[in-house]
């Protein structure tokens, strides 16, 4: 969609004809010397295609027709000789990266809160065989620790150099690694540990005394807490036999060990590598269990589609490495050579809520070249640019609007705007580091919108992935080529994808012009199933005639006719109004989340009911905005809880849904404004930023009643 501009209508001509002469001057020497014409060839290609001509054949990739990928090299099909083959290959390169900390202070707000601020120093970095030496040190001290294998033993940890270090040292000895996300609260943390009998956790201080503290005496069989950051305080509540060590000792007790014993130790491709808890947006977090080689498949299929990846890379790493994108994506770098910097959402950019003013975020001191992201946050940053887009001067706003369209314009068509890149979008550039050359959302689905405006502004491919934990995060990714919005690629070539009829919803593998129906993912990347969950297991994974396995995602997909998936709607999501439509929830949101005005948004609707209600977390300063315009005074709270501003909101999501074509029946009739941001930490949203419906509809449910009204009217 075009950003809209006020050029006088005669100057606009004339602007037009100018950059009609030098789109016309400049195109035969781009067209010889830029290389894109062979992009823009592969981009028109068929990427994927059916293996037989029957309704609900599968798809697979035009790079894996006759034969599914599974190994990325020769003979390494276990996570330990991958890790093996890369620190031979390359020795003394650069692997983990960490910022030291220079020094952290508190900065007292004008409400009263207090903000831990940091100023950060440059990188440090472990080389390959650093790393390598530090896991197989760890590893072994484990087993001098009583740690056999095959048994289990938990991560509960930030995403840091530490945490990879911890989780080789698990696939060299053969332990299976129960991962856990640093935010999830006591209970689901509980759960997951008493579940897979754990006795020994890797853990940093920050959460043992803040999260494990109060939980530890409800898992019984816990003997060993390793923090990854050196010596804890002491704490004199602990249980009885639990003993407390750090991570650098545990790894000077391997150093001292025996390891002659080691070679029996060795996993094979089918032993479990990981057992994932999921981020659980339905309930209780499952554990998803993933072996050596359903791993190994993944990452190879989507190395497979990340164009020359290698040696020159920088790989930031922020998000959860308990979530199965994050742990792909790191797992691919470490593989290829590429170096890999760690960071936080607190301290990603300059801007971040624990960068002190005037010290640098991680991006500007890493300029990573490559970087994986969910749509929360690619949303954030869509809106904070739009936002200083607003702020400018008329003309800088109006130059910046000319240059934003004529580069649609332009890739649309698959062409590149070298000039438009170093003048106009250069600062938005300098905001991720200025060196991206890919970045991969994936997690949920991207807005059409923010997908344009990032391709636009940071000049680079942004291309959506699918995958679930239950495919090792594998399932599909765009090209780099491939400029198209709301689709998220073709398989990948370590799986196939084939469609299922589902008739409640109206979708058929014979429909026309696209096929549809439920997206069923096989191939060696699918995993073994859920730990300790065998009915659900046969519920969501199926085997053919043919031995293969198949994962039953649930969402429902639509195949274009040059192979790419396009996820079209969610089981889960889809409500039967009290007349009978059908109403897709995630849908309506992705639609509606595009506004400036809407930081996050919840749409609720009840069988029971004949239209559809929201809850919506506000951008503050879009609202306060609007309030001062309405003549609207107050306190944030109250211009939240305000039903006239309630109104104000509804009108502009009504004007929202009609531009998205949505049916009169998806438009929210009635909203409740949250004053409060949901995250991770709220319970609910996942670490992904993926609503937990259940929870927002129990925190909700009395503005639900009210919205209904108690009889439903």
């Amino acid at each position: 969609m075009k950003l809209k501009h006020d050029i006088n209508p005669v100057l606009l001509q004339f602007i037009n004809f100018i950059i009609l002469v030098y789109t016309f001057v400049t195109y035969i020497p781009w067209y010889i010397f830029s290389g894109s014409r062979e992009a823009i060839a592969k981009a028109k290609q068929v990427k994927a295609k059916p293996v037989n001509n029957k309704p609900g054949a599968a798809y697979r990739s035009v790079n894996s027709q006759h034969c599914l990928a599974s190994v990325l090299y020769p003979g390494c099909d276990t996570l330990d000789k991958v890790f093996k083959y890369a620190k031979t290959k390359f020795k003394d390169k650069k692997l983990l990266g960490t910022r030291e900390i220079l020094k952290e202070e508190d900065e007292i707000q004008p409400s009263g809160k207090v903000f831990k601020k940091v100023i950060l120093g440059k990188y440090t970095w472990l080389s390959y065989e650093d790393v390598y030496i530090k896991a197989v040190n760890f590893g072994n001290g484990l087993a001098v620790l009583g740690q056999q294998p095959k048994t289990n033993i938990a991560i509960f940890c930030e995403t840091r150099a530490e945490w990879m270090i911890a989780a080789q040292a698990c696939f060299m000895c053969n332990y299976q690694l129960v991962t856990l996300y640093a935010t999830l609260g006591g209970p689901a943390i509980v759960h997951g540990l008493n579940e897979t009998e754990v006795t020994t956790i890797i853990t940093s201080k920050e959460l043992m005394q803040t999260k494990l503290k109060a939980i530890v005496s409800q898992v019984p069989l816990l003997r060993h807490i390793i923090t990854v950051d050196g010596k804890p305080t002491t704490w004199s509540e602990f249980p009885k036999g639990v003993i407390v060590h750090t991570m650098a000792s545990v790894q000077a007790m391997g150093a001292k060990a025996d390891t002659g014993h080691k070679q029996q130790t060795r996993p094979v491709p089918s032993d479990i590598a990981v057992i994932m808890y999921t981020s659980g947006s339905t309930g209780v977090p499952k554990g998803v269990m993933i072996s050596h080689c359903n791993i190994i498949a993944g990452i190879t299929g989507m190395a497979e589609r990340i164009p020359k990846v290698g040696e020159k890379d920088v790989y930031i790493g922020y998000l959860p490495l308990a979530h199965v994108l994050e742990l792909s994506a790191e797992l691919v770098c470490l593989s290829h050579g590429c170096r890999i910097g760690y960071s936080s959402p607190q301290t990603l950019a300059d801007q971040s809520s624990k960068i002190k003013k005037g010290s640098k975020g991680d991006v500007t001191t890493l300029k990573p070249t490559l970087m994986a992201a969910v749509p929360e946050i690619m949303d954030r940053i869509y809106k904070n640019v739009m936002n200083k887009v607003n702020e400018m001067t008329s003309f800088q706003r109006n130059l910046f609007i000319l240059a934003y369209n004529y580069k649609m314009e332009q890739i649309s068509k698959g062409y590149t705007t070298p000039l438009c890149d170093s003048l106009i979008f250069r600062k938005v550039r300098m905001l991720l580091g200025g060196k991206l050359r890919i970045l991969l959302c994936g997690g949920a689905p991207l807005s059409a919108a923010t997908q344009r405006f990032m391709n636009i502004c940071f000049c680079c491919p942004v291309g959506q992935g699918y995958g679930l934990t239950e495919s090792a995060g594998a399932g599909t990714i765009m090209e780099a080529c491939d400029y198209s919005t709301g689709r998220v690629g073709a398989p990948l070539v370590c799986c196939e994808i084939k469609l299922l009829n589902w008739e409640e919803g109206g979708y058929y593998n014979t429909d026309k012009p696209y096929p549809r129906g439920e997206i069923l993912i096989g191939g060696q990347n699918v995993t073994v199933g859920y730990y300790k969950n065998e009915a659900r297991t046969k519920k969501d994974f199926t085997i053919d005639e043919n031995g293969q396995r198949w994962l039953h995602t649930g969402d429902i997909g639509e195949f274009h006719q040059d192979g790419c998936l396009k996820i079209i709607d969610r089981k889960k999501d889809l409500v039967k109004l009290q007349a009978g439509e059908y109403v897709s929830l995630g849908k309506v949101e992705a639609a509606l989340k595009t506004l400036p005005l809407v930081d996050n948004i919840c749409v609720y609707a009840s069988s029971f009911h004949s239209y559809v209600i929201g809850f919506v977390v506000p951008n503050q300063k879009e609202l306060v905005e609007l309030a001062r315009k309405k003549g609207f005074k107050g306190t944030w709270e109250e211009i939240c809880n305000s039903p006239e501003m309630e109104k104000e909101v509804l009108k502009l999501l009504a004007e929202a849904a009609m531009a998205a074509n949505l049916e009169k029946f998806e438009i929210p009739v009635k909203i409740r404004l949250s004053p409060d941001p949901w995250t991770p930490e709220t319970g609910l949203v996942t670490d992904a930023f993926k609503l937990k419906r259940k929870e927002l509809t129990a925190y909700y449910q009395t503005d639900i009643d009210r919205m209904y009204g108690k009889n439903g009217k």
